[in-house]
């Protein structure tokens, strides 16, 4: 399953509190594009979708269909700022090739 640092959770959970999103969790997805095949995708979610996997990390709900978590097994997701790029970050061990913005990758 996909790992949140208390970083990208923390944040996650700002950005809600600004949309008045409080009650909801985000959803983590691998969607086809990206100059390397595939790019990571996170939207506000409160809902579950049949046969997704729903585990909580600092009080963040992660919702992750079954065709994403076969590509997000052991990704770890943080949110990362510097005076170069903020944003969040996708450590995937699964990925043979990313891009250089680090938003996509092949598997």
């Amino acid at each position: 399953m996909v790992q949140f640092t208390e970083s990208a959770a923390t944040k996650i959970k700002e950005m809600a509190a600004k949309q008045h999103l409080e009650d909801h969790g985000i959803r983590v997805m691998i969607v086809g594009g990206g100059c390397s095949g595939f790019s990571y995708d996170l939207d506000f979610e409160n809902a579950e979708k049949p046969g997704d996997e729903i585990v909580e990390q600092y009080g963040l709900r992660i919702y992750v269909d079954p065709m994403s978590e076969q590509y997000l097994e052991g990704t770890t997701v943080d949110y990362v700022e510097s005076l170069e790029f903020a944003g969040f970050q996708f450590n995937n061990p699964n990925a043979k090739r990313t891009c250089g913005c680090g938003s996509s990758f092949s598997a």
